[in-house]
């Protein structure tokens, strides 16, 4: 089994993405909409990376996906409308919301689920969620 990531350069990426959108021109000047075609190749590329089955690949690839999420972030916290904490938080809370077979004790102890119980739990959760 491969070592576990320990998600300290995560931290470390946020304040090179800062430094990146302070000292360059061009990455001062990107907005979410300038950016949003890139967003859209670097997924496509993560798909093809997936295809060809190249682990290599697919980290980089992953790697330049994470970046447009980085620069979407910056560019919020800069105008004030959220961070990337606000961006984790909210997933945090969302996989909790959407996957109570892990993270509810008392729906946990029903389980074991099967697959196509627990995609009725997720679809429960975001159901409830639109309501």
């Amino acid at each position: 089994m491969p070592e576990r990531a320990s998600g300290e350069g995560l931290v470390e990426f946020l304040a090179m993405m800062r430094t990146m959108r302070e000292r360059c021109a061009w990455k001062a000047g990107q907005t979410h909409e300038s950016l949003a075609k890139h967003l859209r190749e670097e997924a496509d590329e993560v798909l093809e990376a997936i295809e060809e089955g190249d682990s290599a690949h697919l980290a980089e690839e992953l790697g330049d996906l994470l970046l447009q999420v980085y620069f979407h972030a910056a560019i919020a916290e800069e105008a004030g409308a959220f961070t990337m904490d606000d961006v984790i938080g909210g997933l945090i809370a969302k996989m909790r919301r959407r996957n109570p077979h892990v993270f509810d004790p008392a729906v946990a102890a029903g389980g074991p689920y099967t697959v196509d119980e627990i995609e009725e739990l997720w679809q429960a959760a975001k159901a409830a969620e639109r309501s």
